[in-house]
């Protein structure tokens, strides 16, 4: 994990702000302790802070192309940048550096396909400031602190804030597989699309070579992702996903894997077991630490890390397997994404009977019947999911798109509007430790991801 941070001038004549710079790259010197880098052109300045993972000596940034005419800061890794070095010296460019970053240089604004690495951005006449964190943007004067209320109310529905949108009015996110270009002469701006997920049902495949096609997916990302100049380590739950990965990557490489899990005394909670039974099958160097309530403590480490309201329950535990990580590893596999890619959660096998009913169902019946008696049906929380009856009556009565979000929603309409009173609006538009980072769960340890959210969706 690498940070970046930069801006544009409208007035290309501008001087160099080398202590504006430095203070947006300062805000996140926790996401890049190996290094800084900053680079200065006509009304540009360009900052990175580096955690280095491959070519330790040589890949530092800001990094320029043959001729020095186009620089680059990069957040992330590219794992086929082997392969896409070959293939850019068959086309003449020549290499400085044996960095991954070095096959990126022509490249614009852009983000990742599905979104894994930050990259937020301000506008406005005068100003483009983009970061890895909303810090680096907060550093810049132009940028107002005042709270967007649509966030602040998906916040309270989702428990994060979707989309493009941040906590601050005028701070956006780029969204995933987007990037982002400016012609400075005109100032104009334009964002586009460079990917899209492709849902074409491909039937040419049995059911055998599906699985084999994927378990080639698999063993060919984690393989990717195994390569590093550092030692490299694994999250490990006991679960499927992060089994998974430990099984390929110790099969890949059996001496190589160190495997960190977290764990609770509360029985009820505690993976340990699991986790432990697998480190020991795959025979890795594990190393374990247990949550306590003094882990409190660490909420307002939290709320620097974080860019922005984000509820989350395993906020602590994750930062403290990260923390554990870290002192043993710079690089950690991660099993996140595994049910998104894989269909792993249960809601969406609910999700497909709630559809075949609702076909079954004419329209106006379950808008009024099942509506109503939805409405009247009590709130039984603590009963499993599927006999959660007002839930369920609730998604019949509603088209697909609404009884999706009334599924992911955690504070549904009336109880939002109990909260989002004067008093409340007033409280957290004056409160700057409301701006809390997302991204910043392994701050001194990269975490990659073989979740397949790419490779295997695509």
């Amino acid at each position: 994990m690498c940070g970046i941070a930069g801006y544009l001038h409208v007035d290309r004549q501008r001087p160099a702000d080398a202590e504006l710079l430095r203070r947006m790259s300062d805000a996140i010197v926790h996401r890049g302790p190996d290094g800084s880098g900053a680079w200065f052109g006509d009304g540009v300045g360009l900052a990175h802070r580096r955690l280095s993972i491959i070519d330790l000596e040589g890949g530092r940034q800001p990094l320029g192309n043959e001729d020095n005419s186009i620089q680059v800061v990069f957040n992330g890794e590219i794992y086929n940048y082997r392969e896409l070095r070959t293939d850019l010296e068959r086309r003449g460019h020549v290499f400085r550096t044996h960095s991954d970053t070095e096959v990126l240089v022509h490249l614009l604004l852009a983000r990742d396909r599905v979104g894994i690495k930050p990259l937020y951005v301000f506008r406005n006449s005068e100003w483009l400031l983009f970061g890895s964190e909303l810090k680096t943007l907060l550093a810049h004067p132009a940028v107002p602190r005042n709270i967007s209320p649509t966030a602040l109310d998906d916040y309270f529905t989702f428990g994060m804030i979707p989309g493009d949108a941040t906590i601050f009015r005028g701070v956006e996110k780029l969204p995933p597989a987007h990037v982002l270009t400016v012609h400075a002469d005109s100032w104009t701006i334009r964002t586009q699309r460079y990917w899209q997920l492709d849902f074409t049902p491909d039937e040419s495949l049995t059911l055998p070579q599906w699985k084999e096609a994927v378990a080639d997916k698999l063993r060919e990302t984690v393989k990717a992702h195994l390569v590093a100049d550092v030692p490299v380590g694994a999250f490990l739950s006991g679960g499927l996903d992060s089994s998974m990965i430990v099984a390929e990557a110790t099969a890949q490489n059996p001496s190589l894997l160190r495997t960190f899990s977290i764990g609770f005394r509360e029985s009820r909670f505690n993976e340990l077991p699991h986790a432990r039974a697998i480190a020991e099958h795959f025979g890795t160097e594990h190393v374990e630490e247990i949550v306590t309530a003094d882990a409190a403590s660490l909420l307002p480490q939290l709320t620097h890390f974080y860019d922005e309201p984000f509820a989350d329950s395993s906020a602590i535990p994750t930062f403290l397997v990260s923390k554990l990580a870290a002192q043993h590893v710079k690089v950690v596999l991660s099993g996140d994404g595994g049910d998104e890619a894989l269909g792993g959660y249960s809601r969406y096998a609910h999700d497909l009977k709630e559809a075949s009913l609702r076909q079954l169902l004419p329209r106006w019946l379950r808008r009024t019947l099942l509506a109503g008696i939805a409405r009247a049906w009590p709130k039984l929380d603590w009963l499993p999911r599927p006999l959660r009856l007002k839930s369920a009556l609730t998604n019949l009565s509603l088209d697909p798109d609404a009884a999706y979000a009334n599924t992911l929603t955690l504070c549904r309409q009336p109880g939002r509007s109990r909260l989002l009173s004067s008093d409340v609006w007033n409280a957290l538009s004056g409160h700057d430790s409301q701006r809390i980072a997302r991204e910043a769960f392994a701050r001194a340890c990269q975490t990659g991801k073989p979740d397949l959210l790419r490779t295997i969706i695509s």
